[in-house]
Formats: structure tokens, C-alpha cells, sequence
């Protein structure tokens, strides 16, 4: 084995590279998703399709902010239940970041299309 393994250095750099590794693979990419989880939970608005984490469908139609709850509205029968801000899973009917950007590229080339017919 090297010399540089055996000394006290090399033994901390050892150590830093591996919590570096830790950091890059485990920490920072929990963080990342759990920081969009945090954004999706409060732009949520009245009307928007969610689901909950017990898979409940419904359709918000009240956000209580000093209780930090939704109401819900759920079933042929609409019935109303209240569920923590925690306790949502998913907003269905917003579009992705990638998802929007290929609509406003497309409806950007349609727009430029029809300009150009105008022209003529």
C-alpha cells in the first residue's frame, strides 16, 4: 500500500471524498425533490385536480390557510373533505416544466405561421 494511505492526511482525505460522494449521490438530490414537493404544495389553487397520498381524486374547492388544510371534492355524490397540506400526493391537472415549454413553443410557431399568412 502507498505510503500516503498510511499517513494521518490521507485517512481525512479519504474521509471528506467519501462524505463528498454521500453528499453529490444522497443528500442534494432528496433535497432538490423535496424543495419541489414544498413549491407544488403552495401553488396549489380552488379547481385544481389533486390526489392524496390514500389515492382519494377530488378537485379542490377551498384552501384553508390558517389551518394549513384543502377542502376536497370528491365522488358523483361531492362530498367534501378536508386534507392536510402534507396529505397531497400530486396536482393532476398542471402541466410539467417541460411540458409547458413545449406548448408555448408550439403555439409560439403557430403564431409566427399565421403572421406570415397575414403578410401575404
Amino acid at each position: 500500500m502507498p505510503e500516503f494511505f498510511n499517513s494521518s492526511w490521507g485517512i481525512i482525505i479519504i474521509y471528506v471524498l467519501i462524505f463528498g460522494a454521500m453528499y453529490l449521490f444522497l443528500i442534494r438530490p432528496n433535497s432538490k425533490k423535496r424543495k419541489a414537493e414544498e413549491e407544488m404544495k403552495k401553488s396549489i389553487t380552488i379547481g385544481d385536480d389533486v390526489t392524496t397520498i390514500g389515492g382519494i381524486v377530488g378537485k379542490i374547492v377551498a384552501v384553508k390557510d390558517d389551518e394549513d388544510a384543502f377542502i376536497i371534492e370528491t365522488g358523483t355524490d361531492r362530498a367534501k373533505i378536508k386534507i392536510r397540506k402534507w396529505g397531497i400526493s400530486s396536482v393532476d391537472n398542471k402541466p410539467n416544466p417541460a411540458q409547458q415549454k413545449a406548448k408555448e413553443k408550439t403555439e409560439k410557431k403557430a403564431k409566427e405561421k399565421a403572421d406570415k399568412n397575414n403578410q401575404l
